[in-house]
């Protein structure tokens, strides 16, 4: 029986990755706790193998005058919880990162990284990311031989999500035409992240990790299956693609929409299964 503490209670990735796991075997406990304030330290550390840390702010574009409660809550917080369960005999600390630490697309340029690409992160959201797994890695782990497992995912989307797949379903249903950009985009669906969670537990994992669905996805395919399941007629063409172009260059809005942005397929092979659910299969769990 592997027990398993989520730090971030009522999160959307914590609460429905605990949900697939529970579902999926019977040989996990999964417990949440909140991290408001002190109430991360009421939990029983010493009975737990795993700490899935889930908490932190998710909204990537990090406002003004915001920057101090960035790093005390995605970097400081993570560092904390992650010695307090290190002093309280945690096997594993598996910290929940982002595609974001090598950088927010701003260009039509855009961001594909390989093995040999260096973190670079260009805001506020990203770095803090990146000096929390740094912070992790600086921990002394002789005193207590704690795993550090860290994920970096791309765009995490399912049902009842916030994630931007959601927008842009709306805006599927809605417009009348749509260009015809292929841009190549690496996103997860919230069942294949649960499923990498459960082998990373099951398999004491230690290290950083790049999963992604199976398939890279485009924007223009996004748009076209919502439209479809909506019944709503769309003219799809090349026609437009120069005006998206020419908007990026003041538009950052259309950058993020179309630019390429993907890890190479094989930096998200790892010797099991876990991509179990399809593009199409995803869409229509949306849907």
């Amino acid at each position: 029986m592997k027990k398993v503490l989520i730090t971030g209670a009522g999160s959307y990735v914590g609460e429905n990755v605990r949900k697939y796991i529970l579902s999926t075997s019977t040989d996990f406990q999964i417990d949440a706790v909140d991290t408001m304030g002190d109430n991360w330290k009421n939990a029983d550390y010493s009975q737990y193998d795993v700490v899935f840390h889930v908490a932190g702010i998710a909204e990537v574009n990090g406002k003004k005058g915001m920057e101090q409660l960035y790093y005390k809550v995605n970097t400081d917080l993570t560092v904390e919880i992650a010695k307090h369960a290190q002093e309280h005999g945690v096997k594993q600390f598996i910290f929940m990162s982002s595609m974001i630490v090598y950088q927010e697309t701003q260009s039509l340029k855009g961001n594909i990284v390989t093995p040999d690409t260096l973190p670079a992160p260009n805001g506020v959201y990203g770095d803090s990311k990146l000096k929390a797994e740094e912070g992790l890695r600086d921990l002394n782990l002789d005193l207590n031989r704690m795993k550090i497992c860290i994920l970096r995912p791309p765009m995490i989307y399912g049902p009842k999500s916030k994630s931007n797949l959601l927008r842009l379903g709306r805006l599927g249903t809605k417009v009348p035409f749509f260009p015809n950009w292929r841009n190549k985009r690496s996103m997860l669906y919230i069942d294949n992240l649960g499923e990498f969670v459960k082998q990373a537990v099951l398999r004491e994992l230690e290290g950083t990790f790049y999963p992604q669905n199976r398939e890279l996805s485009a924007t223009v395919d996004i748009i076209r299956f919502f439209a479809e399941a909506a019944g709503h007629r769309i003219w799809i063409t090349r026609v437009l693609n120069p005006f998206v172009w020419l908007g990026s260059f003041v538009l950052q809005p259309i950058n993020k929409m179309f630019a390429d942005s993907y890890y190479v397929p094989e930096m998200s092979e790892y010797g099991f299964e876990y991509q179990l659910v399809g593009f199409e299969e995803s869409m229509k769990k949306m849907v």
